[in-house]
């Protein structure tokens, strides 16, 4: 039985809407991982990014960089910054409909996030050579680069197929 079960067999990439993927991340994600605490919007500790789908088949997302998530005085905790990024390259895989571990993450801190403000997040798929796909994410913040990630998805079609009930 399929756990998404209005998802469709595959994507195509961008060729489809982005209202289609729009909806395809959201039941992927709904799906795979209902109590994310980047995404969910039930999980009362987590972050509850919205994740939007671009003309380019990236995704977006704007975020208020609340004091609970900080490191140093003033400044998004290093370790919150790598799960935005994280996240976003995740959700970019669920808008093309398919279900994808971190296989590889490199990220780049360029200067400090600071707290109290608002910030955005956006990926990208880079490359890919099925299973494995590189993707692209960076935090700005004030129109500055803040943090850049480099990473490596690896494409998991059984998560999506899981039974409903564990």
């Amino acid at each position: 039985m399929r756990c998404c079960k209005n998802l469709p067999k595959q994507v195509k990439g961008n060729r489809v809407s982005i209202e289609t993927q729009k909806n395809i991340a959201g039941e992927i994600r709904n799906c795979v991982h209902p109590n994310c605490v980047v995404c969910s919007s039930t999980n009362s500790k987590g972050l509850h990014l919205e994740f939007i789908t671009s003309n380019d088949g990236g995704i977006t997302a704007t975020f208020q960089c609340d004091k609970a998530f900080e490191g140093y005085p003033g400044v998004l905790h290093g370790g919150v910054i790598s799960l935005i990024l994280d996240g976003a390259m995740g959700h970019c895989m669920f808008a093309r409909g398919q279900a994808a571990v971190t296989a590889e993450m490199t990220i780049r801190f360029r200067h400090p996030v600071l707290i109290n403000q608002e910030a955005t997040v956006s990926a990208r798929i880079a490359r890919s050579s099925h299973p494995l796909y590189q993707l692209e994410a960076e935090i700005l913040q004030t129109g500055q680069v803040k943090a850049t990630a480099k990473s490596k998805y690896f494409d998991q079609p059984q998560l999506i197929d899981i039974p409903e009930k564990i």
